[in-house]
């Protein structure tokens, strides 16, 4: 009997002028008549921005509760709006009707209706009490979001916010400063998008800049390697095509590894360079080999087949004081024939 007397009590109160009524059969908890549901601001709530901001991002999650709140404050001041409720009697009814709810104190403490601004002040709302067990220093964006949205649903125009103190940050309360605006949370969304995207891009170039910086360093390495084959006789491959950058890189190269190798004779192999032979190809060639005879050197050219040897003569280089083979076999068997050796 006790138990039924106390749920026909607690069936329904009246808060700060605000109707909370139960039916505990159906499982049905109702704020002003309405469909309503409670939540542990510390746990459940907690958890929930916790799992937001970790599945999509300090960043995203900022923009996302931004634009939650001010979907559901257009919601709340069409609510009022509808009523055919004044600012002034909007903003006396307000107080109670977040304090009541759990969103802590709020005061409208200026209104301009011919500007269509306001200020509001906010206490120990229940997003501030979230942000604070999570450690945060930086003011959120529901709460200030969501009035931005109840004030674009009375003055019928989009109205946009600063926030002028944040109580996370040490202030006693916040407070916002709300006025019309072209920012709209469709352009909050596609600028963050953008800024995304931007940062994607700029991530990705990088990431491109430091493959690319490591794939030279790679070429750079294996790139036309000094291959010892006799004792004095060394064969350079020369492969692919050569840039300005690589030319003066494999110049370098060679004529500092030379004198390692204790090399008389340097057969350059140019079977695998590229078809594509240029005129800056041929000065190169001509470069390298001249460079070599600088410290001793001798350069033996092989592998130049017709197409290389009509490109050579259309570039107006003369490589005629190289001697030239069509084949390596043939360059070695010359240099060795210069040494007064063969292969038995």
């Amino acid at each position: 009997m006790e138990k039924e007397l106390t749920s026909s009590i607690d069936h329904q109160v009246i808060v700060g002028g605000l109707e909370f009524s139960w039916d505990l059969d159906q499982g049905i908890f109702k704020y002003e008549k309405d469909d309503a549901v409670l939540f542990w601001i510390d746990s459940a709530m907690k958890i929930l921005f916790d799992t937001i901001e970790e599945i999509s991002g300090d960043k995203a999650a900022a923009v996302v509760l931004e634009t939650a709140g001010f979907r559901q404050g257009i919601v709340v001041g069409d609510y009022f709006k509808s009523q055919n409720l004044t600012l002034n009697e909007v903003a006396a009814v307000l107080p109670n009707t977040y304090a009541s709810a759990g969103w802590g104190r709020m005061e409208i403490t200026q209104v301009n209706n011919s500007r269509k601004s306001a200020v509001i002040q906010v206490k120990d709302s229940w997003e501030h009490k979230i942000n604070e067990s999570q450690g945060k220093k930086t003011q959120g964006t529901f709460t200030p979001g969501h009035f931005a949205g109840i004030l674009t649903g009375l003055f019928g125009v989009n109205i946009w916010y600063n926030v002028l103190q944040s109580q996370i940050e040490g202030h006693p309360y916040s407070e916002f400063e709300y006025f019309p605006s072209n920012m709209t949370v469709q352009q909050n969304i596609h600028e963050y998008a953008r800024q995304e995207q931007s940062e994607q891009i700029r991530k990705l170039e990088l990431l491109v800049e430091e493959r690319t910086q490591e794939l030279n360093e790679l070429i750079r390495e294996i790139s036309s390697p000094i291959i010892p084959v006799l004792e004095g006789i060394v064969v350079v491959p020369l492969i692919g095509k050569y840039d300005e950058q690589r030319s003066h890189d494999l110049v370098q190269r060679t004529l500092t590894n030379l004198p390692s190798q204790k090399a008389q004779y340097m057969v350059l192999d140019l079977t695998a360079m590229s078809e594509d032979i240029t005129r800056d190809t041929v000065e190169f060639i001509e470069q390298l080999a001249k460079s070599a005879g600088l410290i001793g050197v001798k350069t033996i050219l092989v592998g130049i087949t017709p197409e290389f040897a009509i490109s050579i003569a259309k570039s107006g280089h003369n490589l005629s004081a190289f001697s030239c083979f069509s084949t390596l076999q043939h360059g070695i068997y010359s240099a060795l024939s210069e040494q007064g050796r063969q292969i038995i």
